[in-house]
């Protein structure tokens, strides 16, 4: 847990820089093509929108989800540009750790004015 503590405090950090650059107003996308290239910068192994597989009772239904971004194969990052998270908010980043079998995931909401303001961190308790 505590390798994904520091990853979570690094990725936090690069979050705050993109959020330090370009401020809050922008469109989601903005800040995930921005956040990707500053993790890239930061050495941090990252990948956007990755597809989600789902199986329903033994049934493969397909990848019907994607996740915003998934650093170094164990954090999931969900990223909103929105008035206020809303309990929606939390329950889709659960629903997304436990179907990608992941421990630990960070909310993150660009339309503060303070961006720790706008950071959860959601542990999936399997």
């Amino acid at each position: 847990m505590k390798a994904l503590d520091e990853l979570s405090y690094k990725v936090i950090g690069c979050a705050i820089e993109v959020h330090r650059t370009l401020g809050p107003g922008l469109l989601e996308s903005a800040y995930e093509k921005a956040l990707m290239h500053e993790l890239k910068l930061n050495n941090i192994p990252v990948k956007s929108q990755v597809e989600v597989s789902m199986n329903y009772k033994g049934v493969d239904i397909g990848e019907g989800l994607r996740i915003d971004l998934l650093i170094d194969n164990q954090l999931i990052v969900e990223l909103k540009s929105v008035e206020e998270f809303k309990p929606v908010h939390y329950k889709q980043l659960l629903t997304y750790l436990k179907l990608m079998d992941k421990q630990v995931g960070l909310l993150i909401n660009f339309n503060v004015s303070n961006l720790t303001d706008g950071v959860k961190r959601i542990v999936n308790d399997y």
